[in-house]
Parts: C-alpha cells; structure tokens; sequence
C-alpha cells in the first residue's frame, strides 16, 4: 500500500515538471508569435503612412499647379 502511494506521487510529480516544461516552451512560442505580428503592424503602418506622405506630396503639387493656372 505504501509502494502504491509512493508511486502516484512520483507519477504526479513528474507529470507536474513535464507540465511547466510545456508551459516555458508554449510561453516562448507565445512571445515569437506576439513579436511577429508586432512586426507585421509595424510594417502596416510604415507602409500607411509612406502612403499618407505620398498623397500629401500629390495633394500640394495640384495645389501648386492650380495657384500656377490661376496666375496665368
């Protein structure tokens, strides 16, 4: 009966380490995946705003040429 109780225990004792080994190495993924997707809407928004400059840059030429049209 002891050896039976003995046995469980070291039965749960290492399915507990094995279970917060899993955890370090779900957290890890974790953290890569997080820092992937940081780096996807990072580039996100460098590409919207590289967008935004551009179309302020097309928005004060036409300005330009209509100030030019009108003092013609």
């Amino acid at each position: 009966m002891k050896k039976s109780i003995c046995m469980v225990i070291t039965a749960g004792a290492i399915a507990a380490f094995s279970a917060c080994g899993g955890d370090k190495k779900d957290s890890a993924e974790q953290a890569k995946d997080a820092q992937k997707i940081i780096q996807e809407g990072m580039q996100k928004e460098k590409s919207m705003v590289e967008g935004m400059m551009k179309a302020g840059e097309n928005m004060e030429k036409k300005m330009t040429e209509q100030k030019e049209e009108t003092k013609k």
